[in-house]
């Protein structure tokens, strides 16, 4: 057999499945496509993780297009983060091109045109179904970790969200969280005091602070109700297709706090709700964090401890998380040494930091005798990869330098007027776009605070009116003896020792 029946043999039966697959494209050997030579990914090992990587123009949106539309047509429902703003066209059909038929004919794949069912979500006040969550569902632990807050400051808040369930108070928002706070040290302080003990005034206000940079990054708009309930998510429509959720995340990426708070809320959220699955058929959600350093990068070492174990745990869930970015680098070593599946778009080698980079990124895929890893990855066209998924008994399929298909969606963003027709159809929205501001602690404790102080000013009051009283009753008392002890004028005359004397010598005369 020649070197090139060789490598089809390999790739064929590497990339055999007993069970449901996508295809990504056909292999390719010596810079030649083989026709036919499919490489294939398990629907059972894609809750295993997986990484989407290369350089900028190189086609990891299309790869992870591809990826979202066979995901949603066998049935699996997807979770898409769209940061640069161009994957709303999965709601239209591809329009076709030439270069896309040139393309197919190479690989073997009919193209086919389609649609596929899409929700469309948003964190900000973009158009889309509103993704919110309370500060109650964060608890204390989630909260004080993506705070990056310090073993007091942890306590402290600890100690807020016991008092806060002894007495009944919903933290709803952000608003409710910085009023119990600052109620904690000023009006309830002596309240706290003997129920939990004190409270120092400066961990509050460095908690509070942490707050403020979770509100200038457009927080207030995520804490609060109604909150999005995680089952929403696992969507199909009647023909039996995947929702495709988008979340709308253009106006995000000067924002990294709240993006990596609402990603960490979002998988603790899946990990304590979803049943264990184990290894099934097939997934029951995937999720494509695309730009995944925005998480990374700006995590505190406790954030990056809680997604690390989550992406260690949540595959018994069911749940997929592939990570989209330009360096493999960009992701933590326990994060990546999780993950199964790997599409490796080209890199490009412009200094020696990029050099050293490249070595290291060929290390993380199979041995092959067919590559040379480290070249390929730097003479890789757009809309080719080297591809390494498990197979079906959870080993590495054979690596490939792979023709990748082209999406059946449109590659390219929805019109206005198709956006607004797409979000008026939508049951979602209807569902969780009205705003709700019930009675929750802020309203609650400004009521407390109105009755204590109406108390201490009746209590005031009435010791005033005391004072009053009794400083009118002494003064009563002290005119009472006044008038006792005065002598009237004319008694005073007569009872004068000179009176006395003249009347005595008056009588003696007429006496003689």
């Amino acid at each position: 057999m020649s070197r090139t029946d060789d490598f089809l043999k390999e790739i064929t039966d590497g990339n055999t499945n007993k069970g449901d697959y996508i295809t990504l494209g056909s292999a390719m050997l010596d810079g030649e496509t083989l026709t036919n030579a499919y490489v294939n990914v398990p629907l059972k090992t894609m809750n295993r993780h997986g990484l989407i990587a290369g350089a900028t123009g190189t086609g990891k949106t299309k790869t992870l297009q591809v990826l979202a539309e066979n995901l949603s047509e066998k049935g699996v429902p997807v979770l898409l983060m769209d940061i640069k703003g161009d994957l709303s066209g999965l709601a239209q059909p591809s329009p076709g091109h030439p270069k896309i038929d040139e393309r197919h004919e190479k690989i073997g794949l009919q193209f086919d045109p389609k649609s596929f069912p899409v929700e469309i979500l948003t964190l900000s006040e973009q158009d889309g179904v509103r993704l919110r969550a309370t500060v109650s569902e964060f608890g204390p632990v989630l909260l004080s970790r993506i705070l990056d807050l310090s073993e007091t400051q942890s306590g402290v808040v600890a100690v807020i969200f016991k008092y806060c369930d002894d007495n009944k108070l919903p933290l709803l928002d952000l608003k409710d969280f910085k009023k119990i706070l600052q109620y904690a040290t000023q009006e309830g302080k002596k309240e706290f005091t003997e129920a939990y003990g004190r409270i120092s005034t400066a961990s509050t206000g460095a908690i509070l602070r942490k707050v403020v940079e979770i509100e200038q990054q457009g927080g207030e708009l995520f804490f609060g109700e109604t909150s999005f309930e995680v089952d929403d998510l696992l969507r199909v429509d009647n023909d039996g297709r995947g929702y495709i959720n988008i979340i709308r995340l253009t106006d995000i990426q000067d924002k990294p706090k709240l993006f990596s708070t609402f990603m960490l809320s979002l998988l603790a959220e899946i990990y304590s709700t979803f049943p264990e699955q184990g290894d099934s058929g097939r997934p029951e959600l995937v999720m494509f964090i695309d730009e995944a350093h925005l998480i990374f990068n700006e995590a505190s070492k406790a954030l990056l401890n809680q997604i690390e174990s989550i992406v260690k745990l949540i595959r018994s869930k069911g749940v997929g998380l592939y990570f989209v970015t330009q360096n493999p680098t960009d992701v933590p070593e326990a994060v990546l040494g999780q993950l199964g599946l790997k599409v490796q778009h080209a890199l490009r080698a412009f200094t020696a930091k990029d050099r050293k980079a490249i070595k290291l990124t060929a290390q993380n895929y199979p041995d092959t005798a067919y590559y040379d890893t480290a070249d390929v990855l730097t003479s890789l066209g757009i809309g080719e990869a080297l591809v390494s998924a498990l197979n079906e008994k959870g080993k590495p399929t054979p690596l490939a330098a792979t023709m990748m298909r082209a999406p059946m969606s449109r590659m390219d963003v929805l019109t206005e007027t198709e956006l607004g027709s797409l979000l008026g159809k939508s049951k979602l929205a209807k569902k969780y776009n009205e705003e709700i501001d019930r009675e929750s602690a802020y309203e609650m404790l400004n009521k407390k605070i109105e009755v204590a102080e109406a108390e201490e000013a009746k209590e005031k009051a009435r010791k005033e009116k005391e004072a009053l009283e009794k400083e009118e009753s002494k003064r009563k008392t002290s005119r009472s003896r006044s008038r006792s002890t005065r002598q009237n004028p004319i008694v005073k005359v007569l009872t004068s020792p000179t009176v006395i004397r003249s009347v005595l010598g008056i009588l003696t005369k007429m006496l003689k």
